[in-house]
């Protein structure tokens, strides 16, 4: 048996380690720095535990669930953080997030991930449907993951073309506030900055 006190002081003190490594949170005071820990640290326990179908076994492995890469609560806070950041960015160079009215400055990428954000009250309905968390969990990682690649791939602030950067930031935010009710739905938190 094990108690969930313990359990989250565990994944705390794992996220306080995994952030101090990583540097993520450099510059932050003490009790902020905590605030975050213990956000990232909770994400990536209710995280885990929903992102798996409720019929299915599963081993939890605290280390793994905490990562900032791959299927875990971390990696999707952390996606909404980055569009976060670019979205201040912007704001603080005086771009503002505008939509094209014909949406031909739209790539293929962008298509995509418009279309995936279309999907998202499609995918709460089937997970309301089938009393499965793990739709909305696994949506969220795959938008996550999606919206990544895309910042890869695409210049957002460096790009010189004022209606793509426009469209790029528009889509940035909508990608933000859509992962942002999927982990809420799921009873997850995301940290503003990190």
């Amino acid at each position: 048996v094990v108690d969930a006190d313990d359990l989250v002081a565990d994944m705390i003190a794992t996220a306080r380690e995994m952030g101090k490594e990583q540097g993520k949170l450099d510059g932050y005071s003490e009790e902020e720095a905590e605030e975050v820990y213990k956000t990232l640290a909770l994400g990536a326990l209710k995280y885990f535990i929903l992102k798996v179908d409720p019929k299915k076994n599963m081993t939890f492995n605290p280390k793994e669930s905490i990562d900032f890469n791959g299927n875990t609560g971390p990696f999707c806070q952390y996606s909404y953080v980055r569009v976060q950041s670019i979205l201040r960015k912007a704001a603080e160079a005086g771009y503002s997030p505008k939509i094209a009215s014909d949406g031909s400055a739209l790539s293929a990428k962008e298509v995509q991930i418009l279309r995936m954000v279309e999907q998202f009250p499609n995918v709460v309905a089937e997970a309301g449907e089938i009393y499965s968390p793990a739709v909305i969990a696994n949506f969220a990682y795959d938008l996550a993951r999606e919206f990544n690649q895309f910042y890869h791939d695409f210049p957002i602030m460096k790009e010189t073309d004022a209606i793509k950067r426009d469209m790029r930031l528009a889509l940035c935010e909508v990608v933000g506030r859509t992962i942002k009710n999927a982990l809420w739905i799921l009873g997850i938190d995301v940290p503003e900055r990190m």
